[in-house]
Formats: C-alpha cells, structure tokens, sequence
C-alpha cells in the first residue's frame, strides 16, 4: 500500500502562485508515475499534470501547460506542483495519484487516465479569486 498527503492548498488572487506538494509513503519502491488531478463540484476529475519518476518526463494538460510545472524527489519521495498565473478556472480540489502499471514506455495519453493510477491522496482545495 501507498499513502499519499498533499499540502500547499490555499486561496489566491488571480495572476498569483501556489505550490501543491505530495509526500508518499509506504511501498512506493513501485510507483513509477505520479500525477496530479483535480475536480470541481459536478463535472469529472481531469488530469492536471503527471512525471514519470524514473525519467523524468513530464506531461501536462494544454489548460494548464507554460504555466504549471511538475517536479519529483525520489529520494525524498515527494511530488510537487509549482502553479504560475493561475486563473479563476483553476479552481478545484486538486489530487495527488500514484501508478504502479505507467512505464517509460507507456504513450503519454496513458498518463491522463484515472483508472492507470492505483493509490489517491484526500485532495487539498486550491482556489483563485477573481
């Protein structure tokens, strides 16, 4: 089993920053993917941004590529999600997910799938205001 935590969830202008980080712990020798995800009230959770640990690849969905950036400590076992210019669009309860199936060679349209990552965290609210 994985746990994952995030943290870093607040409430900022439009045009401000905030960084999510996650930490995992537990048997995360066999995660080789992490991600990020987030869901508003009624619509569907959406991929965000993912990286794959063991090269470093970066994948990013275009609402959100130039600005968000993705980043990993393996050897702390963290994750992080530095988000620049945000926008009222989004905000969302962002969530922190692990996969134990993506692989360096997984296409990166793999990477945005739900059901590809096996272990979520509780989510942290990260709202901009307008």
């Amino acid at each position: 089993q994985v746990q994952l935590v995030e943290s870093g969830g607040g409430l900022v202008q439009a045009g401000g920053s905030l960084r999510l980080s996650c930490a995992a712990s537990g048997r995360t020798f066999n995660t080789y993917a992490m991600g990020w995800f987030r869901q508003t009230p009624g619509k569907e959770r959406e991929f965000v941004a993912a990286i794959n640990r063991s090269t470093g690849s970066q994948y990013y969905a275009d609402s959100v590529k130039g600005r968000f950036t993705i980043s990993s400590d393996n050897a702390q076992n963290t994750m992080s999600l530095q988000m620049n210019s945000l926008e009222a669009e989004d905000t969302a309860v962002y969530y922190c997910a692990a996969s134990t199936g993506l692989r360096y060679y997984s296409g990166s349209y793999s990477y945005t799938l739900l059901h590809k990552y096996d272990y979520w965290g509780q989510g942290t609210q990260v709202t901009v205001s307008s």
